[in-house]
């Protein structure tokens, strides 16, 4: 099933140009345009970004099965399914007390609940991976894919986590990239890196004050 997927998709995989040695294909620079506009989007909260999200992810799933990156290829797919309920969440999703949804904040309590699912479920995936593909670096893929999970969830429901998440798991997958020669999406991520960090600021400007964990006396 998977050589019949890059069979039909060889065109795309066709090398556009070199970089650094290693074939950049024309998928690969689809995904890249799509994704940076995708993210520009989410710093401006424009719906838009969730079909380009959509689009940007059917590709991106195509390149790391050519790249025996299956957990990334897997996490594609499920961005897909999330990215058409974010788009909804945004559209018509309500917040506290039946409001429309709003740029917001976790409270203590969820940024812990969020950070100890994200680690509970690293290695699980990770032992998925290893068991049942031929990746050749499972602990690796698995941690940045079920981390952007979290930061999918949290940006469906805006709330400004999202931001530093994407942050820590942009950082990482830069590297991954590079050790993989995938280049163009190394520099991608180093990118995305870069705009998280002017998404987390606009995106302060939105939310409201952050409400301290224990009232002053």
């Amino acid at each position: 099933m998977i050589d019949g997927l890059l069979q039909t998709a060889a065109p795309l995989l066709a090398p556009a140009f070199t970089l650094w040695g290693s074939a950049v294909t024309w998928l690969e620079i689809a995904a890249f345009v799509l994704s940076v506009w995708m993210v520009l989007c989410n710093m401006r909260v424009n719906p838009l970004g969730w079909p380009l999200a959509i689009a940007s992810s059917a590709l991106y799933a195509l390149l790391f099965v050519g790249s025996k990156l299956y957990g990334e290829a897997g996490l594609q797919l499920l961005f897909i399914a999330m990215a058409g309920w974010g788009w909804w969440q945004w559209l018509r999703g309500h917040g506290e007390g039946g409001t429309a949804l709003q740029v917001g904040r976790l409270t203590p309590r969820q940024r812990a609940l969020a950070l100890a699912a994200t680690l509970a479920a690293w290695p699980l995936l990770a032992l998925l991976l290893r068991q049942g593909t031929d990746s050749d670096v499972p602990w690796l893929d698995a941690l940045p894919t079920v981390a952007s999970v979290t930061g999918t969830l949290l940006l469906a429901r805006k709330r400004i986590e999202n931001w530093p998440t994407w942050v820590a798991v942009n950082v990482f997958t830069t590297g991954l990239m590079a050790y993989k020669s995938l280049w163009l999406t190394m520099l991608l991520y180093a990118l995305f890196t870069l705009m998280a960090l002017v998404g987390w600021r606009a995106w302060q400007r939105l939310a409201p004050p952050a409400t301290p964990a224990v009232a002053p006396a």
